[in-house]
């Protein structure tokens, strides 16, 4: 397989599965400004929207779209338990939280990325934002991770938008079990490979 990512971007989270499903794969990094590869190609051939993730399977055919491929990935290795049962309700109930991470975290997060974005929007959009968190937060009280003792795809992807806090100025203080569950995510030797293969530490 051969995964197309921009270093810190949500791409992330696929790259850490790939990493603790033990996958085998190819990487390419994509400017997302150009929609070049690093080796020239045109990434719209690829993925025609130009945003990251893509995953080129073994057979040829391309996935994209991070939730997507997040489930794809932990239904290929069951034993790893990266994701309840497909059919059982631990599945819905970990597809509300991707929902959730993807319609409302994510796209709130990802919108501050605009340097057109005026401060005033800005600052109604971390208001907002801090509601969410706060929902997040909750979540996670008395778990270790976000379905509760076993770590998911729901943590990789919850890990990799809640990174972004810091260049965004999205204050996470206010909830002490953000911090702490994100250090603990961190410290995950398929999450450290990942970060250190796209520069982003070590």
């Amino acid at each position: 397989m051969k995964l197309y990512y921009s270093p810190g971007a949500c791409s992330l989270a696929v790259h850490i599965i790939l990493n603790e499903g033990g996958f085998s794969f190819d990487k390419e990094q994509v400017d997302l400004a150009t929609k070049k590869t690093a080796s020239g190609g045109d990434y719209t051939a690829v993925n025609a929207n130009g945003y990251v993730p893509a995953l080129e399977l073994n057979n040829g055919e391309v996935l994209t779209e991070a939730v997507v491929i997040l489930g794809y990935l932990a239904d290929q290795v069951p034993e790893r338990k990266l994701a309840p049962e497909t059919g059982s309700m631990a599945r819905y109930r970990l597809q509300e939280k991707l929902n959730f991470i993807t319609t409302e975290l994510h796209k709130s997060y990802g919108s501050m990325f605009n340097p057109a974005m005026p401060d005033e929007w800005k600052a109604q959009v971390k208001q907002g934002l801090g509601r969410r968190l706060g929902f997040i937060a909750g979540a996670l009280e008395g778990k270790q991770y976000l379905m509760g003792d076993g770590f998911t795809i729901a943590d990789a992807y919850l890990f990799t938008v809640l990174s972004w806090s810091d260049r965004l100025e999205v204050d996470l203080s206010a909830w002490p079990v953000l911090g702490s569950y994100s250090s603990r995510v961190a410290e995950r030797p398929a999450v450290q490979a990942a970060m250190r293969a796209e520069g982003l530490h070590g």
